[in-house]
């Protein structure tokens, strides 16, 4: 049997409970592929600071570019919210983005037939969504410098740069070129082009992609307008290419389509490493109780699968499993509605309900567990 190794984040909040499940399911799947998993734990984020004095240190750093790749939990919470910038739970999260090189993060937003009803909007709306938004992820206001906070005439002011060169908008367009190529060959790229200059270069950076890609259709969107078509008819778009401020409120936006954010997976890809995250946050409100939703975790390890390890049938696997517990009416507490053939159940028990499921297709399937 082969072996790999991943380095696991949990981070804060209910990040420990839903890596926790992700894992197991991780390894389960893999290992009925012939693949062990074997992980790394490291602190990272709040706990980090807690533990080690920094949210992420360089020992951790360096393991996680040695093994390439990463399956993160969540960071933050309003216990860190006091720290300078640089010991805060997201700087953690910033500079191993920047430190792997996994500038291109793919955000898959699909609405399962079974949880059409749980989203705010009407069911005929969402019914049959399948977007995948591929935001820029170490470039742009995050990363761009000067950032200053300064004083003018006895007014305090501050300054975020956002900076985007044209190789930075190239690659990231690349790989949404690509991935329209296996989709419905439509690219839709989203900006402020009538108000940014760096939209401006960013506009006219992938229209020149585009010329290697005849058989993609492109097209343009302000990202106010965007915003407001993601919820009048998101099922217009196919691939979404944007920077990393639009992408991570687009993003935010488009995961109420699936009727919960904790329903969005993540897969942050550089040239060879991977580092893949639920999108919702650490949630510590809820954190210990319980009541976390799993499944957007379980679904970045399906990611991981799928970019890293080139394991589509596994990473299918994870995800049929994720749509037969829902089909059979199984809901944490951000999916449940009082309707008929549902039933309200904690993050444990949607854990064991997938890997009873996925079990069950293991065996049922040509796939042979080898322990």
């Amino acid at each position: 049997m082969k072996e790999a190794t991943i380095i696991t984040l949990p981070g804060d909040g209910i990040g420990p409970e839903v890596t926790e499940i992700a894992v197991t399911i991780l390894k389960e799947t893999c290992r009925a592929y012939n693949l062990e998993i074997n992980t790394i734990e490291r602190n990272f984020g709040g706990i980090g600071y807690d533990r080690d004095g920094e949210p992420v240190t360089e020992e951790t750093l360096d393991l996680c570019k040695k093994h390439k790749f990463v399956l993160l939990g969540a960071v933050g919470g309003p216990k860190w919210d006091d720290l300078c910038a640089n010991k805060r739970p997201e700087a953690a999260l910033l500079k191993l983005r920047k430190e792997l090189g996994v500038y291109a993060n793919l955000r898959p937003i699909q609405v399962f037939p079974d949880l059409a009803g749980s989203s705010t909007l009407k069911e005929e709306i969402i019914s049959g969504t399948d977007i995948l938004i591929m935001r820029e992820l170490t470039g742009g206001i995050y990363f761009g410098e000067p950032r200053l906070t300064s004083e003018e005439n006895g007014d305090p002011f501050s300054v975020d740069t956002m900076k985007y060169s044209r190789l930075e908008v190239q690659r990231i367009a690349r790989k949404a070129f690509d991935a329209a190529r296996l989709r419905d060959k439509r690219v839709l790229s989203v900006d402020k082009a009538n108000v940014l200059e760096s939209s401006r270069m960013w506009r006219k950076s992938v229209i020149e992609v585009s010329e290697e890609y005849p058989d993609i259709e492109l097209s343009h969107m302000l990202v106010d307008n965007c915003a407001m078509q993601l919820v009048r008819d998101p099922k217009q778009f196919d691939v979404i290419v944007t920077g990393n401020l639009f992408g991570d409120i687009l993003s935010d936006e488009a995961a109420m389509l699936t009727g919960s954010i904790g329903m969005l997976p993540s897969a942050s890809l550089g040239e060879t490493n991977g580092l893949y995250e639920p999108v919702h946050g650490s949630a510590p409100d809820i954190a210990g109780k319980d009541t976390a939703n799993p499944l957007a975790a379980v679904a970045s390890a399906a990611l991981l699968c799928r970019y890293s390890f080139g394991m589509e049938d596994a990473a299918k696997k994870i995800e049929s499993s994720i749509e037969t517990v829902l089909k059979e009416g199984y809901r944490t507490a951000d999916l449940f509605r009082d309707e008929p053939e549902t039933k309200r159940i904690g993050t444990k028990m949607m854990g064991e309900q997938l890997l009873k499921v996925l079990r069950q297709d293991i065996k049922s399937s040509e796939v042979t567990i080898e322990i």
